[in-house]
């Protein structure tokens, strides 16, 4: 924790240096990307994306899941949704899983969760198990599939699917490979993930 309490002491120095960058955000954010990937702690959007404060409007959750739309009951990840999408008026919305994933691989493996109760409802929204024994440890097929059934829940939320037939949006599904710093992107023209 301590080089992390360093870091954030010495950040402040780095605003006062630049007072006009640090001054800018204090007007507002008007990013142009909606970035939902997992809360694992070796994906770090900005870091993939180089992007700068305010360029990126981050929800992280654990299996980078969207859960399904619903208005009875609103979730945090529904209202961050609509409120990049009809607030913010983001362009993108990317949907990026990694390798090596710890919530699509308990599910690809079938771990048994009724010791964190939490986890195994959440994980609930998450794609199907696929089916037969899947021998890779980083999970790429499974990841990526999980992916694209988040990328298909996306579409059922009202704003997400009215800024589509508007042409006002786009979808992406990433995949980054935490052992290599690579990006592929799902191109829907062959169905598969290909360098970015």
């Amino acid at each position: 924790m301590q080089p992390l309490i360093d870091h954030a002491r010495s950040f402040r120095k780095q605003s006062v240096d630049r007072p006009e960058e640090f001054a800018r955000l204090a007007e507002g954010q008007s990013p142009q990307v909606l970035f939902i990937t997992c809360s694992d702690s070796r994906v770090v959007p900005a870091l993939i994306t180089g992007a700068r404060p305010g360029e990126l409007f981050e929800l992280r959750t654990a299996g980078n899941i969207v859960p399904p739309h619903t208005s009875a009951q609103p979730t945090g990840e529904a209202a961050t949704i609509e409120y990049a999408v009809e607030v913010l008026g983001v362009s993108d919305v990317v949907v990026c899983g990694h390798s090596h994933c710890g919530a699509v691989g308990a599910l690809v493996r079938g771990d048994d969760l009724t010791a964190v109760p939490a986890v195994r409802d959440w994980l609930a929204h998450a794609a199907p198990r696929p089916s037969g024994a899947v021998e890779d440890p980083t999970v790429a097929e499974a990841v990526q599939n999980h992916v694209l059934t988040q990328l298909l829940r996306l579409r059922s939320y009202p704003c997400v699917e009215r800024r589509l037939t508007d042409g006002q949006l786009r979808l992406h599904g990433w995949f980054y490979e935490v052992h290599t710093g690579s990006v592929l992107a799902h191109d829907a023209r062959s169905d598969s993930f290909e360098a970015l």
